[in-house]
């Protein structure tokens, strides 16, 4: 297993930029007000990966992107990627995220909501600094998708008939979209052409659909006491992804609908049964080869950038983010 100690090896040469956006996100998170101040603690000490700012200091360093906006893109894509959590452990009535309570649970679900308004506020004001229109443009089209990504998923829980096609659209806008920005926002703030800015978007959403499609298999292989929450939780709230969208469409139409029914249904063993049914009929593994299979198409589309240190930790993060179990 991958942990933090192998992540903070791979992210050790963009480490001055990490220590900048953590001291600017501390500076834009403290003050406003006392509650305001409370919650950014808290936010702050259950902190996670910061996944989307890695990629975007090593893609944007290893093609020679850097600029003096970098960090602040990266805080407003990193803000509005908090803000998202805020509001999905209200519709998720959540109580733990990363091992810490929640917002909605150490407070309220009202706090929690506008405490994500907040970070949403926040984040636009920031973008609006860079003086970057193409950048503004960029993360509020992205910020759209998740939105949407977000709808589809509540519109299509228990929809056992979701295609493999349907639930790769719905993560792609869900959790790729702000991948896919982190890695353009480099070529954005260089005014590189369009075509370099199209293969690092095409990088990062192919990143980022792999990296949700890793996240939704902790479901049937996480350890609660590493990823805080408990496995099974997706499959018994009826929401769909690949791994059981591949194990219905291998079985017979018999085996199906008895694998449905137990679905709608709900017994006490269900988690148990399903399980066993996915690993089986090799949902697991085809779920796995599917995120190693899309991580090598999107560093195929930025192949032609040179060999660095910068590049060769970002391909280390890239087989971080699709083996990962936390």
């Amino acid at each position: 297993m991958l942990d933090l100690n192998k992540m903070y090896e791979f992210t050790g040469p963009i480490k001055s930029d990490l220590d900048q956006f953590s001291t600017k996100l501390n500076d834009h998170l403290q003050g406003d007000s006392p509650l305001i101040t409370s919650i950014a603690r808290h936010l702050l000490k259950s902190r996670g990966k910061r996944i989307r700012p890695v990629f975007l200091f090593l893609s944007s360093r290893a093609a020679d992107n850097y600029t003096e906006y970098s960090v602040d893109a990266s805080l407003a894509i990193e803000l509005i990627h908090t803000a998202t959590l805020l509001h999905d452990d209200v519709v998720d009535e959540s109580e733990l995220r990363r091992g810490h309570q929640t917002v909605n649970a150490q407070w309220t679900n009202l706090i929690s909501v506008l405490m994500g308004d907040y970070l949403f506020a926040k984040a636009f004001r920031i973008m609006v600094e860079t003086d970057s229109i193409d950048l503004m443009r960029a993360i509020s089209r992205a910020t759209e998708r998740v939105a949407v990504g977000e709808l589809r998923q509540i519109e299509e829980t228990g929809n056992y008939d979701l295609s493999e096609e349907e639930y790769v659209s719905i993560i792609a806008d869900k959790t790729a979209s702000l991948f896919a920005v982190s890695c353009e926002a480099g070529p954005i703030l260089k005014n590189r052409m369009k075509r370099e800015r199209d293969r690092f978007a095409d990088f990062g959403e192919k990143i980022g659909t792999a990296f949700q499609m890793a996240d939704d298999l902790l479901d049937f292989v996480g350890d609660a006491e590493v990823t805080g929450k408990e496995p099974g939780n997706d499959v018994l709230t009826g929401k769909v992804t690949l791994p059981l969208i591949y194990s219905l469409k291998k079985v017979g139409k018999a085996s199906r609908e008895e694998i449905v029914k137990y679905l709608r249904d709900g017994h006490e063993d269900t988690f148990e049964k399903i399980h066993s049914f996915v690993n089986e009929t090799g949902g697991i593994d085809y779920t796995y080869r599917k995120a190693n299979e899309l991580s090598q198409r999107g560093l195929d589309s930025i192949s032609s950038v040179s060999d660095s240190i910068y590049f060769k930790r970002l391909q280390d993060m890239v087989t971080f983010t699709t083996t990962r179990q936390s």
